[in-house]
């Protein structure tokens, strides 16, 4: 008897086994599970196709800050907050691009004058180029509020994080100093420190606003941390024997990090009127320290004789104030899961 032949192997490309021609459009395919799989999408689509998954085209899924910086950008609240922000801080570093004068050279023949051809804002009681001291005015206002602000942060994060992290007899203790400091008035804490000062730098105004404001980031960051650290990715890490650095470093802090940076950004611009607030007191920004509470104040008592002199470096102060409650609110917006 002949030998059966063995069947041809049928022409074509190999399918998914190697052997067998490639299942047609809208064939069957038996899974590994006893199943069926619907093959109705050609191969060519398969491999052509871009991978569309929730991170995009790439199928890379996306984190929270790429999330957050996309809508950042669509934001038209956070543009132009930002906008006036980089502008304030230019002028701050280079008031010298928009103000050729010297804010401490007066001349008493032109005090309370108005507006003047190279002197728009026109002179205050001094005879002082109110343009000139506005321009000016804003590098100590814009260094006491970045500055208070990262010190606070940096205080009130390492502070709050750790009692939350460890919890116990620390975090007792921390939550019973933070009400202590909760219950002195801020502008009435800041007359009694500051009228001892003699100096006329921002450092004495910055160290006072770190010192009474610190417990309200601990606070943010003790809760952030105690919502971060029962999360499954932290259990793991503790199961596969991560150190407590590690854990704090690697997974709780980027995760807890958030509302600290939302908070910290709105106080940044109470920072700003704080300082204002005090050196309109008299005891906290002191002449010859060019700043926008101490003209303010020379020029409260000529605001019926020469308002443009108390309207300037008033308009200054309220708009950098609303820029940075602005960007807060923004960055905010777009850090809360819950508002997407």
């Amino acid at each position: 008897m002949p030998e059966p032949q063995a069947p041809e192997p049928p022409s074509g490309r190999p399918g998914a086994t190697g052997g067998g021609r490639a299942p047609e459009d809208g064939a069957i395919a038996a899974t590994g599970m006893g199943g069926a799989m619907d093959l109705a999408t050609s191969e060519g689509a398969l491999v052509e196709g871009p991978a569309v998954g929730a991170g995009g085209p790439a199928g890379k899924p996306r984190s929270l800050w790429s999330d957050a910086w996309r809508d950042l950008r669509r934001n038209p609240v956070f543009i132009i907050s930002a906008l006036v922000i980089l502008f304030l801080v230019v002028i701050s570093i280079w008031p010298q691009l928009i103000a050729s004068g010297n804010p401490l050279s007066c001349d008493l023949s032109k005090r309370q004058q108005g507006s003047q051809p190279g002197h728009p804002f026109g002179f205050d009681g001094q005879g002082c180029d109110v343009y000139t001291r506005t321009v000016y005015g804003a590098r100590n206002s814009i260094t006491v509020g970045v500055c208070a602000t990262l010190g606070v942060a940096l205080l009130g994060s390492v502070l709050g994080g750790l009692a939350g992290f460890f919890g116990g007899f620390w975090d007792a203790i921390l939550s019973r100093i933070t009400d202590i400091f909760f219950a002195i008035p801020v502008v009435l804490g800041g007359l009694v420190l500051l009228s001892v000062v003699t100096s006329n730098t921002v450092w004495p105004v910055v160290g006072f606003m770190v010192l009474l404001g610190w417990p309200q980031i601990s606070r943010i960051a003790r809760g952030s941390v105690i919502t971060a650290k029962q999360n499954d990715y932290v259990q793991a890490a503790r199961a596969l024997g991560a150190s407590n650095s590690r854990m704090l470093l690697r997974h709780i802090a980027p995760n807890a990090v958030a509302p600290v940076i939302v908070v910290a950004t709105i106080a940044l611009g109470t920072y700003i009127a704080l300082e204002a607030t005090l050196s309109y007191l008299g005891v906290g920004l002191k002449p010859p320290a060019v700043s926008w509470g101490i003209d303010i104040s020379a020029a409260s008592g000529y605001i019926r004789n020469a308002p443009h002199m108390l309207l300037w470096p008033a308009g200054a102060l309220a708009l950098t104030v609303l820029a940075f409650i602005m960007l807060g609110d923004a960055v905010r917006d777009a850090l809360d899961p819950k508002l997407r």
